[in-house]
């Protein structure tokens, strides 16, 4: 099912500086706020590119290109995405700016929501596999709303934790950032081999 290869790919969104910022929004000064506009900039920018990896399939599709060949290009541009995970897995550190997300503006959030889950590596390539998998099956546009949902969904953890646990969630936050920071490429792997697995499956029989 497709909705059942897709939705997990929502952990590959997030992992990473994705997550991180979105911690690091739940502890600012107006976290609210910068956290509803990250939410916001991220929700626009995965809608549009899976949007438009859905209809750019569906012309590949109608046009005459074998279903094999566009699974194949899905799993080669996971496959992409696996491998700048795991190239970047110790060199990727949390970069300098991130540090002043703690003073940042609605406006800088929803900035940054949008970059990082519209044009981060990674997350293109599996936004644009999400919405090409969708169309090579042949289901409906709606199918891609699950997994960008799940996405915010994940994104709204930080905030959300501070909203259910008060006091105790600003110090839970840093440790469960460190913890993605130092393992969030393994997630994205297994993840991602997981996908890649499937879709093999699917090429074959």
């Amino acid at each position: 099912m497709t909705l059942a290869k897709i939705i997990p790919l929502a952990f590959v969104m997030i992992a990473g500086p994705q997550v991180l910022s979105a911690i690091f929004l739940a502890t600012s000064e107006s976290w609210r706020r910068d956290s509803a506009a990250f939410l916001a900039g991220a929700a626009i920018s995965i809608t549009t590119i899976v949007t438009l990896a859905f209809l750019l399939s569906t012309g590949a599709k109608d046009q005459g290109a074998s279903g094999n060949a566009l699974d194949i290009v899905f799993m080669v541009l996971l496959l992409a995405a696996g491998t700048h995970t795991f190239l970047t897995r110790k060199t990727s550190k949390p970069p300098k700016w991130m540090g002043k997300l703690q003073t940042a503006q609605p406006k800088l959030a929803f900035g940054l929501g949008f970059l990082l889950l519209g044009v981060f590596p990674t997350d293109i390539l599996t936004s644009i596999a999400v919405g090409g998998s969708v169309a090579r099956h042949g289901d409906p546009w709606w199918y891609v709303l699950p997994f960008v949902l799940l996405t915010l969904l994940l994104l709204a953890v930080p905030s959300l934790l501070l909203i259910v646990l008060g006091a105790r969630g600003q110090t839970l936050l840093p440790k469960i950032r460190d913890w993605m920071n130092n393992n969030s490429w393994i997630v994205s792997e297994i993840v991602i081999g997981l996908f890649v697995l499937i879709t093999l499956n699917g090429i074959l029989s």
